[in-house]
């Protein structure tokens, strides 16, 4: 596990060692056991390393014997002895015993095809040193950043934005839209950044760059046709079972310390019950709450570890512990909202002072539907079916509903639901389910000059969901959802959490669910199996572990990793947001108008309604110009 960085031009200038170094610096916390640079002509190679296989002869970066190939990689390729076995077999004369130098062969044998083979999660950057040209390659599921900026004399690439910031001349000129789609979002997608000259590479995509061009493309989708892999529901219990164990079993290949964050929910439980049975020793499992109790899960994760005889560690998240929030904005490098990345950060801090490697559930929501908004989705349908009369009535019920004040309540979720469900078209109504600003709530908020730069960039987050709902016609409905968050919400929102949250802390997370065996075989079975009519959140998934899964955590419902937003900005955070977000240097970014956050903030203050995570969205967006810029 490593951050990487490098640069190719395409003038005849030689990279400058100092600023390969400096780059490669802002990525310590990424990599703190050791680092490598490497310069050939016109490109130069970097990287910073978390030792955690191989810990003697995996420095990096690493070339082949001839000299024609150099590699810098940031990742786990779980099914390396298999490919190395077999490589080794066809006389190629491996020298370390590291995933990096079985990449390396298996590009000189396939080139770009290799990437089909490799198991695992990955960015990777190959210098071509004959043919003068730069591979650079990002997993399928986007569990490992890569961004990258393409100028006239150079294109550069990092696994942080910050990286690319050490080659002169790279404006920092924001991208108005990139604001716009965040508001709605909480994220930036790919191949968006918050910066006009910096891209992401998108998960399942490569890029060549050679002659002073680059090339972008796509190597693989989740399977869009082809025969079901189980006929009936108990062989797919079956199947499910068996895969999951060995997706488990695969992430548990490590020289250092290992263990697991327990949340207390269902996919956690289940990760962890797998490790318990693979492992001579009790499995170390780390979880997170809060004082307050309607947001804690830690009695849920309680009861899994002494089922399973684990060496538990807790840890509770106060509000002055929000202090970390600065360090936070810097290390995401672009403004990011997910309120859940404060607990991440902590339950990684802690975890880190006893082993170096976590698994995760992650994963277990998209492939099982397991959010209750795929629920509300498939309830909205029925509403589609209403006639004309009926649908107004619901319309004006839901305005006349009280304006709800604190999220996740029956209010609160009953007019979320018939606002959305007013939306005939789909990516609207799924935009309107899952937004924090939705277009409605942005009318008045923008200070007019924004408004004239943004442009027609405005409500691109519509369009951005409409594109992967438009791939996937074809599907089922439940699966077409499933489709649309493994395309935008899994890999731009919770990959970025989870792999900001560790390699801040130099802990290396691994998430079972989304090995991309386990993700095809799961997609390809009816989503009927896995949302069972309008109550059966992670039928298939439930039933296929019913034996290893406490009846507590069995019959639990969804609970999602919020924080407690709207009780700390009225108290412990309120002075922090005011003198942020209200100061005269926020003020003067010329984004918003000063009356509409004044009327936002008096709203939650006085209880009218609970904007906890609209003001949490604003306060990110303003530390990261705090911090980050």
């Amino acid at each position: 596990m490593c951050g990487i960085c490098g640069v190719v031009y395409n003038d005849g200038t030689r990279p400058d060692p100092g600023l390969l170094k400096k780059a490669n610096d802002l990525l310590t916390h990424r990599g703190p056991d050791d680092e490598g640079c490497f310069i050939d002509g016109p490109a130069g190679l970097a990287m910073r390393r978390l030792a955690i296989i191989d810990l003697n002869t995996g420095h990096q970066p690493i070339q082949t014997t001839d000299g024609e190939l150099t590699i810098v990689f940031n990742g786990e390729i779980y099914n390396f002895p298999q490919l190395r076995a077999e490589l080794a077999a066809e006389g190629y004369p491996f020298r370390t015993q590291t995933d990096t130098e079985v990449i390396l062969a298996l590009y000189r044998k396939l080139g770009p095809a290799c990437l089909g083979r490799l198991r695992g999660m990955f960015a990777f950057a190959i210098w071509e040193k004959s043919a003068r040209r730069l591979f650079l390659a990002r997993d399928r599921i986007g569990k490992k950043p890569l961004v990258y900026t393409e100028q006239p004399g150079y294109l550069a690439f990092a696994s942080e934005l910050r990286s690319l910031f050490a080659w002169p001349g790279l404006s920092r000129e924001i991208a108005p839209q990139a604001v716009d789609l965040y508001l709605s979002l909480q994220y930036i997608p790919s191949p968006d950044t918050i910066y006009r000259q910096v891209r992401k590479l998108p998960p399942a995509h490569f890029l060549i760059y050679e002659k002073g061009r680059a090339r972008v493309e796509r190597y693989w989708d989740l399977p869009l046709a082809g025969p079901r892999p189980a006929a009936d529901f108990e062989t797919a219990k079956g199947l499910v079972v068996d895969k999951l164990r060995e997706a488990v079993r695969l992430r548990l290949i490590s020289d250092v310390p290992l263990g697991a964050f327990l949340s207390g929910g269902v996919d956690s439980s289940i990760v962890v019950a797998l490790m318990a049975e693979m492992s001579p020793r009790p499995v170390k499992t780390f979880s997170i709450g809060f004082e307050e109790q309607e947001f804690s899960e830690l009695h849920f994760a309680r009861e899994v570890a002494r089922r399973y005889g684990c060496e538990h560690t807790e840890f509770v998240v106060k509000p002055e512990m929000a202090e970390v929030l600065p360090k936070l904005a810097w290390h995401y490098g672009e403004p990011y909202a997910d309120a859940s990345a404060l607990p991440s950060y902590y339950v990684a801090r802690e975890t880190r002072r006893y082993v170096t490697v976590a698994l995760n559930g992650d994963g277990g929501d998209e492939n099982f539907a397991g959010y209750v908004r795929y629920f509300a989705m498939k309830l909205a349908r029925h509403f589609d079916a209403l006639p004309g009369p009926a649908q107004a009535a619901l319309r004006a019920a839901a305005e006349c509903l009280p304006e709800y004040r604190a999220p996740y309540g029956f209010t609160w979720r009953l007019k979320r639901f018939l606002r959305s469900a007013l939306f005939a078209d789909l990516p609207r109504r799924h935009l309107k389910m899952i937004c924090y600003f939705s277009e409605e709530d942005k009318e008045g908020l923008y200070a007019p000059a924004f408004l004239d730069r943004l442009g027609a960039g405005k409500g691109r987050a519509r369009d951005y969901l409409a594109s992967s709902f438009a791939a996937c016609a074809g599907e089922d409905f439940v699966n077409r959802l499933l489709y649309v968050d493994f395309k935008t919400y899994l890999p731009e929102c919770l990959m970025t959490k989870i792999d900001i949250a560790t390699m801040a802390n130099s802990l290396e997370g691994r998430s079972p669910f989304l090995d991309h065996e386990f993700v095809e075989l799961v997609y390809r079975m009816p989503g009927d199996w896995k949302l069972r009519g309008l109550r059966g959140h992670k039928w298939l998934l439930k039933e296929a572990f019913r034996d290893k899964l406490p009846p507590l955590i069995f019959n639990r419902g969804k609970m999602g990793f919020g924080i407690p937003l709207g009780t700390w900005f009225r108290g412990p955070l309120k002075r922090f947001w005011e003198e942020r977000v209200l100061g005269s240097e926020a003020l003067a970014r010329g984004y918003f108008e000063p009356a509409a956050l004044r009327r936002i903030w008096d709203e939650h203050q006085g209880g009218r309604r609970d904007h906890g995570y609209r003001l949490w969205g604003l306060l990110m967006l303003e530390l990261w110009h705090e911090n980050a810029l």
